[in-house]
Formats: C-alpha cells, structure tokens, sequence
C-alpha cells in the first residue's frame, strides 16, 4: 500500500532569481523521518510550432548547467500571474520571431518531479507569421527548421538531449 509524506518542518535554504531550495522533513509510515530537497520553479511553457513547410522550429542555445549547446523547443518561464498559453505566445515571438494565429495546448507534465515541483505546459503553434525577435538581455540563441525526417534522425542520433523538446517531437511524429 502506498502511503504520503507528511511535511513536519520546511526550511528554505535559498532564493534566487530563478529558483528556490528547500529542505522538507517529511514523516514515512511507522513513524520513520526523512528529507527532502525540493528545488522551487515556476511553470513554464515550450511550443511546437509548425511552419507553412510543415518543420518545427528549434532554438539552439549553450546551456551552462551542462556546458554544451542544445537543441530545444522554443520555452521559457511563465511571468507571474500570466496564463500558459499567454506565455507561450509570447515565449515564441521572443526567441524565434514568429506569431502564431492557431495555438493549442497539448499536453502538460513535470520536468523531474523526484526533485522539483516544475511544471510544463506543451503548446502546438501553426499559421505562423514572421515578426522579430526579443531575446532577453542574456540570450544568444539561433533558430533553425526541420521536417519530420530530419528530426527523426536527430532523435536517432542522440542529438535531442532536452525532454521538453523530445516529448514534443514524439507527439508530433507519431500524431
């Protein structure tokens, strides 16, 4: 029988700008006790836009928590207060330049729950139209297009390492 942990004592240990850091004790079943870092992240949004090709979008950009660049669906994090699919409009005219005049939700998981409460709402963009980008003030970030073929074998490849961008990537060659 599962059983939930109950929360005794929650400290924070840190806040930052981007994330927080806490440390939960939590009581098990029989009276047993343990902790539980938790990394605090606000929501966030990724697209899967669909150009008048029929490609996806990727944004390449160096990921210093790795140090290496990455292969990803347009994202990014949700404003306080800001509804998802709000942010996941604006999200894709900042980091690819494209407006999107259909948009729908298509699914929504967490990044890696054993550890971050991250939630990521899964947004499918189409009829794009070219505006121009509004990258924030540390972003350096290229965007390229593929089809469904190239990105299929940059799934074989290995060169799609990002989970947001490979659960959206699925979704889309197998829909």
């Amino acid at each position: 029988m599962l059983n939930t942990e109950i929360t005794v004592k929650s400290e924070k240990i840190f806040e930052g700008k981007l994330i927080n850091l806490r440390v939960d004790t939590v009581e098990l079943e029989k009276q047993k006790y343990t902790k539980r870092e938790i990394v605090e992240h606000r929501n966030a949004v990724a697209v899967l836009a669909i150009n008048e090709k029929g490609e996806i979008l990727l944004v390449k950009q160096f990921r210093k928590a790795v140090e290496d660049f990455l292969l990803e669906l347009p994202a990014g994090i949700l404003n306080i207060a800001e509804v998802p699919v709000e942010g996941a409009l604006r999200e894709l005219e900042e980091e690819t330049g494209y407006k999107a005049k259909k948009i729908k939700q298509i699914s929504e998981f967490y990044t890696s729950p054993g550890f971050t409460n991250e939630k990521i709402y899964l947004f499918k963009a189409e009829d794009l139209s070219m505006t121009s980008t509004k990258f924030d003030e540390d972003e350096c970030i290229e965007t390229i297009a593929v089809n469904k073929e190239e990105a299929k074998k940059m799934l074989e490849a290995g060169r799609i390492m990002d989970s947001k961008t490979l659960i959206g990537i699925l979704h889309w060659i197998n829909s």
